[in-house]
């Protein structure tokens, strides 16, 4: 790419080549990746990046990965990616990549064998077990970590160490969207599927960048829109973003002030007869914050304090745009909802999932092909690896809770160690579990494929505990901000180099190989953690753990009888199929399309008279009588309001060529190349106010510090708000952000920061 090139070139570049690749055209040698030389061989896989699932075909030449390209055979993608994808063969060959073992000495991390490495971690964790008990050390994983590594990391500290501290980092992206499914359906994970995408007559698209952040889902929206013009899209986001070039209808609402729209919207649907009556008659509860059962009349009750004039009043939206957007949802025939970190990252991001999912409740649309409440996930396995595996402090692998005997039970037989050892209270989430390491409460944690010191909220709060306390990472790149801290740095095999299993955001687990042997030194992370197990004196309990699809099997035995049974999704099937959607109770399953209704093998097997009169049985854990949830959710704005003094709202998120931490992208010179550096963007009218001019540089500061920036003067965020992607160690924005939390869901309000800007 010529370095001139602009971003927006770039981008078009990108989608042309993305498109040509799904259709088998060569645009030009490097991005679409024709075999045009013999030698290549081709390997099915899973994309590395966010939680869409893409397949890619990996292309390996004497042992190296040189080429990657779309899958045409997924059923995700066709075939398409998206730019970072194509670029992944450099994060593979990296500089970066880490080749050995590193110990600590004299302040400065040398080289060492894995021996003395791993009887240096082992003798450390035992002595703060033995001194302080297992609560003192701690597991912080990643959605990016594949399921069978999760498990043992799982097994290795609930099972064996007898803590509950094991968190990830998908406790800071999708927290807040299984509290909304498990409060509202009463399970976890959406109800339908990206096929729902082409049988759709509208989008909402509520806080996701979707073109930016989801690009291939992106792709099938546009191409879904292309093919009927009927089909409408409706955005709600502070800020405009190239997801835009498709919106029928944008919604501005000030940052953390939407809960207000979507009341105001149910209210308008009800009020001009789009509810669907018999649904909500034999399927909904209604709730309030007390969890106090309403009627659907005192439902339309409470709605009355939000008219979509008094949500004006809240959101800053215009009562007409609130009143046309609930219309275009209730006259589609079906509607398809859409979100994520907008939504999720928030104070109250419980409630603002509850809110989406209740106007699809009261209006029926949930159940049927085209229609679904449905979030968009951040990482390759946060579904896969952490919400079902169990990767989080109150769960244990299989959508099993450490709370309920019967269930630490089950879980202590199958890793064979004694009920007693899982303990019944949930460990620290997070946060806690960060500010725990501060206050020496934790003096031992295990990082693995994940850099908190860079993505944690108010991160420069957290470096105390990181500087202080015994500190292991297990990570493919090296340096990172964390490994700055690490006593330890174990090198981890990377994406190709190992087997495993990913589960994406439509419930669809797939298979990917070891298509190479790891670079130098480098292990397994899934092998790291049995062997750290085994040194630490729990040798039975890990000696069996000779393969990756042994650690597999054993995992998809705990999902039998659950509503994400995996005993039909086998290695020796998924090796054969583009993934398989759960439940798929059976190796002859096709697995499932939409939860809860027909077609579902738990629905299907439910007694007739469950599902008299019903087209839908909402049978999770949280559920009751087949019954989802229409919760009252109050109007409440941002745990950090703007005010004189900080009259900004910061808000963060994705570009569409860089990846969290830049571990991987940031390997790309092309991608580098597109964007060089972090900026903020800044509306016109607040530009002029300050004095600003594109290009400047200015401070942003909140109440956790400042930082230098340039400035980007562009009619994107509305006046008032600034936004700054997320990506770059060297300008780590989430220094400014807040750490407040939901108080249900732990996953901290990133999206809304008070602050000020100046120019330098």
């Amino acid at each position: 790419m010529n370095k001139k090139q602009t971003r927006r070139e770039f981008i078009k570049v990108t989608a042309a080549a993305s498109t040509a690749a799904g259709i088998g055209v060569t645009l030009f040698p490097g991005m679409t990746f024709a075999d045009q030389k013999s030698g290549t061989n081709w390997h099915k896989s899973v994309c590395r990046y966010c939680g869409v699932g893409c397949g890619v075909m990996i292309g390996e030449k004497g042992g190296k990965i040189v080429k990657v390209k779309g899958d045409a055979q997924n059923t995700i993608n066709k075939g398409h990616l998206c730019v970072k994808a194509f670029y992944l063969p450099k994060a593979v060959n990296a500089k970066t990549r880490l080749h050995h073992p590193m110990i600590r000495k004299n302040g400065k991390l040398v080289k060492a064998s894995w021996d003395e490495a791993m009887k240096l971690v082992a003798t450390k964790f035992n002595d703060i077990r033995k001194n302080h008990g297992g609560n003192a050390l701690a597991f912080y994983g990643s959605g990016q970590a594949e399921t069978e590594e999760t498990y043992m990391a799982n097994k290795l500290f609930k099972g064996c160490i007898g803590t509950n501290n094991v968190e990830g980092n998908p406790r800071l992206c999708m927290a807040s969207a299984v509290g909304g499914y498990l409060t509202s359906l009463g399970a976890d994970e959406p109800a339908g599927t990206y096929e729902d995408i082409e049988k759709t007559e509208l989008f909402f698209l509520a806080g996701s960048n979707t073109a930016e952040a989801h690009p291939i889902v992106f792709e099938r929206i546009m191409r879904h829109k292309a093919m009927n013009p009927n089909v409408k899209i409706i955005i709600l986001d502070p800020r405009k973003t190239p997801t835009d070039q498709v919106a029928d209808l944008h919604l501005f609402p000030k940052p953390g002030y939407d809960l207000a729209v979507f009341n105001a919207m149910a209210h308008i649907l009800i009020k001009e007869g789009f509810a669907d009556d018999a649904f909500i008659k034999n399927h909904l509860f209604f709730k309030d914050n007390k969890k106090n059962k309403h009627s659907f009349e005192e439902y339309k009750k409470f709605l009355e304090d939000y008219t979509p004039e008094i949500a004006e009043e809240i959101s800053g939206v215009p009562a007409k745009d609130i009143v046309k957007a609930a219309r275009m949802f209730g006259k589609a025939k079906t509607a398809m909802s859409m979100w994520t970190m907008g939504l999720n990252q928030r104070k109250r991001g419980v409630w603002a999932n509850n809110l989406v999912h209740n106007l699809h409740l009261i209006t029926g649309k949930i159940g049927v092909p085209g229609s679904d409440s449905f979030s968009l996930t951040g990482q390759p396995n946060a579904c896969g690896g952490v919400r079902e595996g169990g990767g989080l402090c109150h769960l244990l692998p299989g959508h099993h809770l450490v709370v309920k005997e019967a269930h630490r039970e089950k879980v202590a037989k199958v890793w064979g160690v004694p009920a007693s050892n899982i303990q019944p209270k949930p460990g620290k989430h997070t946060i806690a579990m960060f500010s725990a390491l501060n206050a020496g409460e934790i003096k031992g944690m295990y990082i693995m494929c994940t850099n908190p010191a860079q993505s944690l909220p108010n991160a420069k709060k957290y470096w105390k505990g990181l500087k202080e306390q015994f500190i292991v990472v297990a990570e493919s790149f090296f340096p990172t901000m964390t490994t700055e801290y690490a006593d330890v740095v174990l090198p981890a095999s990377f994406w190709t180099e190992k087997e495993g299993v990913y589960g994406c955001t439509e419930r669809r687990s797939q298979y990917m190989p070891q298509i190479t042997d790891p670079q130098g030194e480098a292990k397994w992370d899934a092998f790291i953690l049995r062997d750290l197990g085994k040194e630490m004196g729990f040798e039975r309990e890990f000696a069996k753990y000779e393969t990756a699809e042994i650690m597999w099997d054993e995992y998809r035995g705990l999902t039998k009888g659950k509503d994400m049974n995996l005993m039909g999704a086998s290695y020796n099937r998924l090796k054969k199929v583009r993934g398989l959607v759960w439940p798929v109770p059976t190796e002859n399953h096709p697995g499932t399309y939409k939860r809860f209704t027909d077609g579902d093998p738990i629905y299907d097997a439910l007694p007739a008279e469950k599902k008299k009169g019903r087209r839908m049985y909402f049978y999770g854990p949280k559920a009751k009588d087949g019954r989802a949830t229409v919760w009252m959710r109050p109007h409440d704005g941002p745990g950090e309001p703007t005010s004189a003094e900080y009259p900004f709202a910061l808000t963060t998120g994705r570009i569409l060529e860089q990846w969290h931490t830049m571990t991987m992208t940031g390997t790309s010179p092309q991608l580098n190349r597109s964007v060089p550096h972090a900026y903020v963007e800044i509306n016109p009218a607040d530009a002029r106010s300050k004095g600003i001019t594109n290009k400047d540089q200015v401070i942003i500061e909140t109440r956790r510090g400042e930082m230098q920036f340039e400035a980007r003067v562009i009619d994107r965020p509305i006046p008032g708000t600034i936004f700054v992607p997320w990506h770059w160690p060297d300008k780590p924005i989430n220094v400014l952000c807040s750490d407040i939390f939901d108080p249900g869901s732990k996953e901290p309000e990133y999206k809304v920061a008070a602050a000020r800007i100046r120019k330098v």
